[in-house]
């Protein structure tokens, strides 16, 4: 119950949690549905994640609009706020790389592959919190890591020795491009969470939860606007929406959308790390789904790997990193307090 309470402040805490998982699970199986017969898609995946931003921020303007009560009207509040406007565009950034670099990463690996690959942020999460808020994680969290990172592993040569189809050179399979483009995608999903939350949490604090995904997504939309044009793609966007009306199309963008203020709930409630560990219990339920609906093998080295990772995520559960909200004292930020317990 302790270890409960630690992970889960209430009811709805959980609920967001679970909730999490079950949307990224069908983001995954989406995207993979939406492809073509050779890997690819026949749609502009900018477009869609640019559309997928554009609609989170129609979203969370209306929300804040509906329950706004006495708070000042959005553009109002938006004038007032515009330095935690300006501050957002470093996460909408890298978010924007992250959704970008997902695309062109799902069409190299299966979704169980790709959901593996991308546990290696819960090292790089983990990192960051000590060196940003100046805090050491417990032995037994390091060595739930460790486990973590030694599944990852496993199922990172399962994919190439697949991909090299008895090609003898395994490395130059497992050391590719694609290999160093998830990890830039890990690099961007860990910094921009972590420093989501550290606005949600501090900047932030006392500003309605809608409004800052207002800047989020206005920034997003920015963010993705000018990929679109260094990409020379401005110009053929309306050729392009007719690829659109595509039904798993149209379900990633809204199902990009609810995540993303899913995700919110989450860091604002709960914390990066443990959003981190969720992405992991993604890779059980996954497996399970695209073996049943794309009959893709869940072979030998996938078993291990998700055993490793089940076990990961049952030591973290048993110490978890309880993440307190900061406090603003004089209009001074003061430094967040990333509060490690463990199980006597």
């Amino acid at each position: 119950m302790q270890q409960c309470s630690n992970l889960f402040p209430n009811k709805e805490a959980f609920i967001i949690f679970a909730l999490y998982i079950i949307l990224f699970v069908f983001q995954g199986v989406f995207v993979t549905a939406s492809k073509t017969e050779n890997g690819g898609y026949d749609y502009n995946t900018t477009l869609v994640v640019f559309l997928s931003e554009l609609l989170k921020l129609c979203a969370s303007a209306f929300l804040y609009t509906y329950r706004r009560d006495n708070k000042p009207h959005i553009f109002r509040a938006i004038a007032i706020n515009y330095k935690l406007l300006l501050l957002y565009f470093i996460p909408s950034l890298l978010y924007c790389f992250y959704n970008n670099l997902a695309f062109i990463n799902l069409s190299h690996y299966d979704p169980t592959s790709y959901y593996i690959l991308l546990q290696f942020r819960v090292v790089l999460t983990a990192l960051l919190f000590q060196f940003l808020f100046k805090r050491k994680l417990a032995f037994m969290q390091w060595i739930s890591l460790g486990i973590l990172t030694v599944g990852c592993m496993i199922k990172n040569f399962d994919a190439a020795s697949i991909q090299s189809k008895g090609d003898s050179d395994l490395w130059s399979q497992l050391f590719n491009i694609y290999f160093v483009s998830i990890n830039f995608q890990n690099f961007c999903s860990c910094l921009a969470g972590t420093y989501n939350e550290y606005l949600l949490k501090t900047k932030g604090s006392n500003v309605d939860m809608f409004l800052q995904n207002v800047f989020m997504y206005l920034d997003s939309v920015i963010c993705n606007f000018f990929i679109l044009m260094f990409k020379g793609e401005l110009g053929t966007i309306f050729d392009d929406f007719g690829s659109l009306a595509d039904t798993f199309v149209v379900l990633i963008t809204v199902n990009s959308a609810v995540v993303g203020i899913v995700t919110s709930f989450f860091l604002k409630n709960l914390n990066s790390i443990l959003k981190t560990y969720a992405s992991a219990l993604e890779l059980v339920i996954t497996a399970v789904v695209c073996y049943i609906l794309f009959n893709i093998v869940i072979t030998a080295f996938t078993v291990i790997s998700i055993c490793l990772v089940s076990i990961a995520v049952a030591m973290y559960f048993k110490n978890p990193v309880s993440n307190v909200n900061m406090n603003l004292a004089d209009g001074k930020d003061k430094e967040p307090l990333i509060e490690v317990t463990t199980n006597n």
